[in-house]
């Protein structure tokens, strides 16, 4: 009997592939632009001034890698800084020049920008401090490979035996609650400072050992076993930090403390992305947007028989989730139908290149704790259950991130949101992403939720509910990030605000108020999502609604344009140049109040 044994079947391959005919090319869009069009776009004549700068400031940041936290970091950028600052002002820069303005506003208030946040940290590493009364000892240790100065081993090895000892001794204050004489309590917030600016010396330190033990024997001989005191002392302390101040308990989950930047900071930031609005006029903004979506809700909800009980209405629509494994199809049906749905009505360019380059991947258990929910870009990262998790966090995954949640989360995400955003960055004045702000960013996803809306994209009412829960979800996010920033919001009120006025199950609520607080955003992103939408709206009625330009032409022009503060965004499209002495003055909303 014949045996297909591999080599057969090659055979056989082989034989059919020669007398058959060649497979026929996939017929897909060509992914090579139209290069004259693509050679005869102007960019701004300051880019290569902006690039130097991000280049230059680079370097410096890399620099002091090795000196994290540290002053003498803060004063050579501080200066660096202010030196770029002057320079500037004296650049001259033509009246006409709409986008060599706008860039020489943007790169100044950049540069002004950054050094507040130097002033800033200077401000929050004292209120730190007394944690830390052993910071300016790792340091000096730090400084010797920095500034690469001699190495003595046994004189380093006495400096590594006084640290472990004065961090034992500031363990023992810590643990009997003794602080210095007219140190306040410290706090959660103080201790999870603390703890980050400890965890990036332990690293730096450890870093700095490396660097010697390998190649100088007498530093190993001398060093080796003090520095492991040490490093170990430097681990308890880090261990007694988080139990006792932060109160995160060995192997518990991490809990949400953030740390406010009060109305000062917020004053700064929102100067910085160019609102001329208080704290106080968004929060009343957030407010009448809830309101509206609650509005909607309930006629979505009569229409599924729940009468004006939309709470009821979003029960039923968490229960319309995919099978467990089942999420990716749903992605890609989603992710179909609003590539279909823009490029049917013209809305904006999508470069063919851009449909076929982005990829899917699912978030790990680990990674649903503090991201619940879709990531996106070139990568659309997937929130779906994971055989890791307890029965209750399954269900919780499967009923946040059920169909018709999705289906304003993967055009979010995919396109026309971020991954289109992200293909043009990289194609279009790429050196205004020095410039990124989550105004921009966020703001322009989440604009195309309320165009979609607009234009019919939910086709029944649970797609209505599902694209209201996000709307709702976005105006709930300015008011708890503003509220927790000016001191007027516990994090644990900012959950219960999520679960009670939008709906959220609480594990993904807990994980939201997490990841806004954790320190990986920074304070106006939650705020910025619904904000920047609003302001892409605003400016959406004044040019396509009153006429002066088409859907596409408006959506192109934003994409070429690069990111930036979107007051900027309507300077470029009206074509007035900034001046000298330019400040935000566009109020998009009107007077909320």
């Amino acid at each position: 009997m014949y045996r297909h044994t591999p080599f057969a079947l090659a055979l056989a391959t082989l034989a059919a592939t020669a007398s058959a005919p060649a497979p026929a090319a996939p017929q897909s869009p060509s992914a090579v632009p139209d290069l004259a069009e693509v050679a005869a776009f102007e960019t701004s004549r300051l880019a290569v001034l902006v690039n130097r700068f991000a280049s230059d400031f680079g370097a410096l940041e890399r620099k002091w890698r090795d000196m994290p936290h540290s002053a003498e970091r803060r004063e050579q950028i501080d200066e660096f800084l202010a030196g770029w600052a002057v320079a500037l002002e004296g650049l001259e820069v033509a009246p006409d020049d709409l986008e060599g303005r706008v860039d020489h506003l943007l790169l100044a208030s950049e540069i002004g920008y950054r050094r507040e946040l130097l002033a800033r940290e200077a401000r929050m590493l004292t209120e730190a401090a007394s944690l830390l009364p052993f910071a300016r000892d790792i340091l000096d240790l730090l400084a010797i490979r920095h500034f690469m100065k001699p190495v003595d081993g046994m004189e380093i090895a006495g400096s590594l035996a006084a640290l472990a000892g004065a961090v034992e001794g500031a363990e023992e204050a810590l643990r009997s609650g003794a602080g210095g004489e007219g140190q306040p309590t410290p706090t959660p917030i103080t201790g999870l400072r603390a703890l980050g600016i400890l965890s990036s010396y332990r690293s730096a330190l450890a870093a700095w050992y490396r660097h010697y033990a390998g190649y100088d024997p007498l530093f190993a001989w001398w060093a080796k076993k003090p520095y492991e005191e040490a490093y170990g002392a430097l681990g308890s302390y880090l261990s007694t930090l988080r139990t006792q101040v932060v109160g995160w308990p060995e192997g518990g989950e991490e809990p949400v403390v953030g740390d406010p930047i009060g109305a000062s900071g917020l004053a700064a930031d929102l100067a910085r992305e160019m609102i001329p609005y208080a704290p106080e006029e968004l929060i009343a903004i957030a407010n009448q947007e809830l309101a509206w979506c609650e509005e909607r809700m309930a006629e979505a909800s009569a229409e599924l028989g729940f009468g004006r009980d939309w709470r009821a209405a979003l029960e039923h629509v968490k229960g319309l989730h995919a099978d467990p494994g089942g999420q990716p199809e749903v992605v890609m049906r989603l992710a179909r139908e609003a590539l279909e749905f823009v490029e049917a009505r013209e809305l904006v360019t999508v470069p063919p290149l851009a449909k076929e380059v982005w990829r899917l991947e699912m978030l790990s258990a680990e990674r649903q704790r503090v991201a619940p929910f879709f990531l996106g870009g070139e990568v659309i990262r997937v929130a779906f259950p994971t055989d890791e998790m307890t029965h209750d966090e399954k269900r919780m995954s499967m009923r946040g991130n059920n169909v018709h949640f999705s289906r304003a989360t993967v055009h979010h995400e995919l396109i026309p949101g971020h991954h289109l955003q992200g293909f043009m960055n990289e194609r279009y004045n790429p050196h205004r992403r020095l410039f990124r702000t989550p105004f921009w960013t966020e703001g322009w996803a989440l604009y195309w939720e309320m165009r979609l809306w607009e234009l019919g994209f939910p086709t029944t009412p649970e797609d209505r509910v599902g694209m209201l829960f996000w709307r709702m979800h976005r105006a709930a996010r300015i008011i708890f990030s503003l509220s927790f920033h000016l001191g007027r919001m516990t994090p644990d009120e900012a959950i219960a605000l999520l679960v009670d006025q939008v709906g959220h199950e609480p594990a993904n609520a807990t994980a939201e108020v997490r990841r806004s607080f954790n320190g990986t955003y920074p304070p106006l992103y939650q705020a910025a999502y619904m904000l920047g939408g609003l302001q892409i709206r605003s400016l959406h009625e004044q040019l396509v609604v009153g006429g002066r330009m088409s859907e596409r032409e408006f959506h192109d022009a934003i994409l070429q344009g690069g990111t930036m503060p979107i007051e900027m965004v309507r300077a470029r499209l009206l074509g007035e140049a900034p001046g000298r002495d330019f400040r935000a003055s566009w109020r998009f909303y009107g007077d909320p109040m």
